[in-house]
């Protein structure tokens, strides 16, 4: 395995369960034998730094207060987190870093939008979803249930200064780009599996994604796991898409990129350490892992 290869792994939704993500990415790295360099999570984190507001805020509130004991220096994440807002967020504590800032030694939150060089890739990023009634309001302090909510909602400043990025290797968006599951299901109207409904999406998220041209773009949210290709139609290149499941089980949850330099060389999901893609292979629906069997593990409820 060549020395100067970055092996990065992506998060869905944890909503606060930090234990059993550490866990799954200590198998992954044993199974791959060498350390995750880098972890990209792709909203709805839930870093609540206070047990006290994890119990009052969360949307899992019955779960222990995880994240505290990292804010409060009990335990420390063994690799860098990064990570974008979702919906469900301690909004109160990152409106003060909308710029990105560290919430607990080696957890960063990128900020609302942008660009960050991270370990020689060119990682852009997206918080939150699209609310149209507050798309052109500004963004208020969230002192209340309300504008929590509402912090939730990524604004047109916020697009706008993210649509001058160029040359995007990897894009983390909490919500799905609109259309991405019709042109799945047009492109193969015998999938090897049940896709999403194709309403999931935004259509500004879409917006970003065909105007920046990722070489990757990794999603959130919907609790659904994903693959698909965009190409052609005018692209001067391919977005290879992977949506994540939320953080219930590693299977379609957790999924891997080795990169020699900023190509991806080979890709798979869980902690098994198993690749499921290869260059010039193509990557669509093919690649999830196979479905289990129904009681099979199945996901956590949110």
């Amino acid at each position: 395995m060549p020395q100067d290869s970055l092996l990065v792994a992506a998060l869905g939704d944890i909503h606060g369960r930090f234990h059993r993500v550490e866990a799954w990415l200590d198998a992954l790295s044993q199974a791959r034998g060498r350390d995750v360099d880098l972890v990209l999570a792709v909203g709805d984190v839930e870093a609540f730094r206070r047990a006290d507001d994890h119990r009052r805020k969360a949307a899992k509130r019955a779960m222990p207060a995880e994240f505290a004991e990292y804010a409060d220096g009990v335990r420390r994440v063994k690799r860098p987190l990064y990570f974008i807002g979702g919906n469900n967020e301690d909004f109160e504590a990152l409106h003060d870093v909308q710029g990105g800032g560290e919430l607990a030694p080696g957890v960063q939150y990128l900020g609302r939008s942008g660009m960050r060089e991270l370990r020689g890739l060119r990682v852009a990023y997206l918080s939150g979803i699209h609310a149209p009634r507050f798309y052109s309001q500004p963004l208020k302090r969230p002192l209340s249930l309300d504008t929590a909510k509402q912090a939730g909602y990524f604004r047109e400043g916020e697009v706008e200064r993210l649509l001058l990025a160029r040359d995007v290797d990897v894009l983390l968006v909490h919500e799905w780009p609109r259309g991405i599951v019709q042109r799945a299901r047009d492109e193969n109207p015998d999938p090897p599996r049940p896709l999403p409904s194709y309403w999931i999406g935004n259509p500004v998220t879409r917006r970003v994604v065909d105007t920046l041209e990722p070489r990757w773009l990794l999603c959130g949210h919907s609790h659904k796991a994903f693959a698909m290709t965009l190409e052609g139609h005018g692209r001067s290149g391919a977005t290879r898409v992977a949506c994540l499941d939320q953080a219930s089980r590693p299977d379609e949850s957790l999924f891997w990129m080795e990169f020699e330099g900023r190509e991806v060389v080979r890709a798979g999901w869980g902690t098994s350490g198993a690749v499921t893609w290869e260059p010039p292979r193509r990557w669509d629906m093919a690649m999830l892992p196979p479905l289990r069997a129904e009681g099979d593990g199945a996901p956590l409820g949110l």
